[in-house]
């Protein structure tokens, strides 16, 4: 892997699409490295960690959530690399849209904007909702629908007023996010090897819980098996980075480091965290009711730690929702850029901020918001299975692209060494990746509690594909030829 000059990266950009480059050039590249870092960090701290975890070891035990949350990592990796490569070659809004679209054909790339949107669209309420919620703790007298009616304005306009304060806010949003992990892992740490001078009565030792009573794993293999999803979900918000790409500065040199940094930490933070949270609480007391954070605080015997937790599973929650929106901006512009939304969506300020786009992507959250409170319970898990859903099928066209980008780069008489950032083991790396996030899907058949995923999923995507080929059919064949010309001018670059 080589870092050559960011003028290759961008002007392979721009050979992607005149009309594209064209619109592109209006959205500010203002963000460096360390904002690229929390964006993504932001995006997959979340609900995913704080909350879900304790599903996760409820139902694969605590040396089976280690090891579904290692091959997470691993996934994260993996996708990372292949977005990496795709990232600096096309450093464009909304990219891994446009990448399937260039790569495998339009239809995919116009199916896996409408999911990635309807993801994110769909969280942004459910954020808010839970954000009012939890807010009750402090002002009971307060109505939730306020509460959410103050983030979401909070929210909307710090992504309306630059892409950079967007980033500014991400940044020291995670960076609060970031320290609750660190002083989990290190506290709940030291407890674990006997450091706990505020605990109330006996603390478990580091490998106590780990040997339970029906084994090392108390619900068998299988229960690794079926939780890789809602795994894969907690580490949804990686690809951020991917969205972000556009507004990067610097992207052949800013972009690599990013994801590497990215990778790194996520591997520290998460499955440092699962590892005290699994050795602390017994798996057959851990509950997705008590966020695994707050017990593990109060077990440590810390003053004011449900309070603590509170405002940062909070601060988790805006900062998630923050990410979500810019997403979801980004996703419509992209899609209109392409021709496939509203060419009101390509609109954008003074400060390049695609404001038409932001406010329907709001709009879009504040409808799902309502559905969330009127609705039965049933129904939110229902949508946070869909988002994993969702998320993995986004994974599995980043790599598909990947693939079918290097493939054809090659055939066209590229030299894979003289790209700015090349994936190692072409073609390993997105064959894995693909085969891992299939498993994952596959695995979710086998939970009454996930399945509902895929009897939307499916049909969903189906209906994506369906719709554009019966919108844009007659188009396809020429965006099929303007992909073998862009991929081929890259290959000469």
């Amino acid at each position: 892997m080589g870092l050559s000059s960011p003028t290759q990266a961008e002007t392979s950009a721009t050979e992607v699409s005149s009309e594209q480059g064209a619109s592109t050039a209006g959205l500010r590249r203002s963000m460096e490295a360390r904002h690229l870092v929390m964006i993504a960090m932001g995006g997959v701290i979340g609900s995913g960690l704080f909350v879900s975890s304790g599903y996760t070891i409820a139902t694969a035990g605590p040396l089976g959530a280690v090891i579904a949350f290692l091959v997470g990592a691993l996934v994260v990796y993996l996708v990372m690399a292949c977005l990496g490569e795709l990232a600096v070659a096309f450093p464009v809004s909304g990219a891994f849209h446009i990448y399937a679209a260039r790569t495998i054909g339009p239809a995919t790339g116009f199916a896996t904007a409408w999911l990635y949107w309807l993801c994110w669209a769909v969280a942004l309420g459910s954020e808010f909702t839970a954000a009012g919620l939890l807010m009750q703790r402090w002002f009971p007298g307060v109505d939730v629908w306020i509460w959410c009616f103050v983030f979401a304005t909070v929210l909307f306009t710090l992504n309306a007023i630059s892409s950079r304060v967007f980033g500014e806010s991400e940044f020291w949003f995670a960076l609060i996010k970031v320290a609750a992990v660190v002083g989990l892992i290190i506290l709940g740490g030291a407890a674990l090897f006997g450091f706990h001078p505020m605990a109330a009565g006996g603390y478990p030792s580091l490998t106590e819980n780990f040997s339970t009573d029906l084994g090392l794993f108390p619900n068998g293999f299988t229960g690794v098996f079926v939780t890789c999803l809602a795994v894969f979900y907690a580490f949804s918000g990686s690809e951020l980075i991917g969205v972000a790409a556009g507004e990067t500065a610097d992207p052949a040199k800013n972009i690599p480091k990013a994801m590497r940094t990215t990778v790194i930490r996520l591997l520290i933070f998460f499955v440092g965290a699962i590892t005290v949270i699994a050795a602390t609480i017994p798996y057959e007391k851990v509950s997705v009711d008590e966020s695994p954070f707050v017990t593990v605080f109060s077990m440590l015997g810390i003053p004011f730690a449900a309070d603590i937790m509170n405002f940062v599973i909070i601060t988790a929650l805006l900062s998630a929702g923050n990410c979500g929106l810019f997403s979801c901006a980004r996703m419509l512009f992209s899609l209109a850029d392409e021709g496939h939304a509203p060419k009101a969506f390509r609109k954008l300020t003074k400060r390049g901020i695609p404001l038409v786009a932001l406010c329907v992507s709001m709009l879009g959250g504040l409808a799902s918001l309502i559905s969330s409170i009127v609705a039965p319970a049933t129904v939110y898990l229902v949508l946070v299975s869909i988002a994993g859903f969702a998320t993995v099928g986004v994974w599995m066209s980043i790599v598909a692209s990947h693939f079918m980008y290097r493939r054809t780069f090659v055939r066209n008489g590229g030299d894979p060494s003289t790209l700015a950032y090349r994936a190692p083991l072409f073609p390993l790396v997105p064959i894995v990746a693909f085969a891992l996030c299939v498993v994952s899907l596959v695995g979710i058949a086998f939970d009454p509690n996930q399945v509902a995923a895929l009897l939307f999923g499916v049909p969903f995507v189906g209906a994506c594909y369906g719709f554009f080929y019966f919108k844009y059919g007659r188009r396809r064949q020429l965006a099929l030829v303007g992909t073998e010309k862009d991929l081929e001018a890259a290959a000469k670059d």
